[in-house]
């Protein structure tokens, strides 16, 4: 009985330090955010079936993509208003050239879009992984703007760069200064 107790209330406690862990990443990311000069690596919204595309898909054509869902469309809409109303500035917004990505960035409302193949699917084209996460990295590191840049890509990219595996709509917040292979994360932000 003493064991029980004994582990219902480390359950608990680890309940409440996950749950304070994940609150002073929300902050961090929203006071980086909000001081300008970041990153926002932010994974596409909802598109269902599971990874990658299906056979024979074309980057140039929606129809053959996984594409977002009425969900996906939704949560755009809404993170794009709530970074807009938390006063965030975007200077620039790049994107993977994959629908499901342009789309969300342009769901947003925050800015005209830039197709930026760097981002592009890395699960796709995984023979190209390293250059992709290479060029990536070059994007991030060399990021001098006042504002921040928005990147809409892929979880797996995201993934790659990070060592955070996002969730649809997420928003991943790092620094621009990125040396070595993972690029350190400031904070987290799920806004739908």
């Amino acid at each position: 009985m003493r064991r029980n107790r004994f582990a219902i209330i480390a359950l608990v406690l680890g309940f409440a330090a996950a749950a304070e862990i994940a609150c002073a990443d929300e902050t961090a990311a929203w006071s980086a955010l909000r001081a300008g000069r970041h990153i926002a690596l932010m994974r596409h919204a909802d598109a269902p079936g599971g990874a990658g595309d299906p056979p024979g898909f074309r980057v140039e054509d929606c129809a053959t993509q996984r594409n977002l869902s009425a969900k996906g469309r939704a949560d755009a809409k809404t993170i794009g208003a709530r970074l807009k109303s938390e006063g965030i500035a975007v200077e620039k917004i790049l994107a993977s050239p994959w629908c499901r990505c342009t789309e969300t960035a342009t769901l947003l409302e925050l800015g005209p879009v830039e197709a930026a193949p760097t981002f592009g699917n890395v699960v796709v084209l995984r023979d190209q992984a390293e250059a992709l996460a290479g060029g990536a990295r070059a994007v991030i590191g060399q990021w001098t703007g006042r504002g921040n840049l928005l990147v809409v890509t892929h979880g797996a990219n995201i993934m790659a760069l990070t060592g955070i595996s996002p969730a649809s709509g997420e928003i991943v917040v790092v620094q621009g200064e990125s040396a070595g292979a993972r690029i350190e994360p400031v904070g987290r932000l799920l806004l739908n």
